[in-house]
């Protein structure tokens, strides 16, 4: 099962370097898991931190060029597109959650998700092949330690949970071995010219306009049922909210303390 890894922009929190992400280092292993060669894909001003993912046990690299804090989405997607519609197409492309340091936001695998026309399952644990040709199934993380069995027809994008195995050791030969292959960008669809710097147009700010701001109704969750599921109460009354408050409390074991 040909697997790719995406690799981010990850920035450790002390120093500021640039890392290898965790959670993408677990991914790298459940890529390992299912592919003798799996593959990493990064979009980014340099390789310096994602290198570190052919230690774990990637055997090729494909690193985009791209300005820092571009949206990579494009890059990815143009990418993906061609490889998903080569001879050797991926079945499966595996991510963190969200970035580590840098412009996160954790929408990216949702974005790429639209844009290649795949289907998406998120906080991964475990994968393995299905019992049918083209499925994987899925243990997939839920709240309160919960799991859930998933199963999904390949091709796929999944995200992988922090809960998931640990990362495969790293070895510095396996690094040196690894293959490192360099894109130059692609040429952006509205390039940036010296007269307009910030590459606005007037047609783009008129399609763009001022809308006013909608409440949006606030939602809230009560205590999950037996099977994983949850109630959602839209817009209850103070006394309700209370209410169900102090059920969510009661249902879960913790304790109110009443100071005198």
């Amino acid at each position: 099962m040909k697997t790719i890894v995406l690799l981010s922009d990850a920035k450790n929190p002390v120093s500021g370097r640039a890392q290898l992400s965790r959670l993408e280092a677990q991914a790298i292993g459940l890529a390992a898991s299912l592919d003798e060669a799996p593959q990493g894909l990064h979009v980014g001003p340099g390789e310096e931190g994602v290198t570190a993912g052919l230690g774990h046990g990637l055997t090729g690299l494909d690193v985009v060029a791209a300005p820092d804090g571009e949206d990579p989405l494009p890059a990815l997607s143009a990418f993906l597109n061609d490889a998903l519609a080569g001879d050797a197409p991926p079945a499966l492309i595996l991510c963190g959650r969200r970035g580590e340091g840098g412009l996160e936001t954790g929408l990216v695998p949702y974005l790429l998700a639209e844009a290649l026309g795949l289907p998406i399952l998120a906080d991964a644990v475990a994968v393995r092949p299905g019992d049918a040709p083209g499925t994987l199934v899925v243990d997939q993380a839920m709240a309160k330690g919960a799991r859930r069995r998933i199963t999904v027809r390949l091709p796929v994008i999944v995200t992988v949970h922090p809960l998931s195995p640990p990362p495969p050791p790293f070895a510095f030969a396996r690094m040196r071995r690894g293959e490192i292959r360099r894109h130059a960008a692609a040429a952006s669809e509205m390039p940036i010219t010296a007269a307009d710097p910030t590459g606005s147009s007037p047609a783009a700010e008129a399609a763009a306009g001022e809308r006013p701001h909608r409440a949006r109704p606030k939602l809230m969750r009560t205590a999950g049922t037996a099977s994983g599921g949850a109630n959602l109460h839209v817009g209850p009354e103070p006394e309700e909210a209370a209410r169900l408050i102090l059920a969510y409390l009661e249902d879960n074991g913790i304790r109110r303390y009443v100071r005198a």
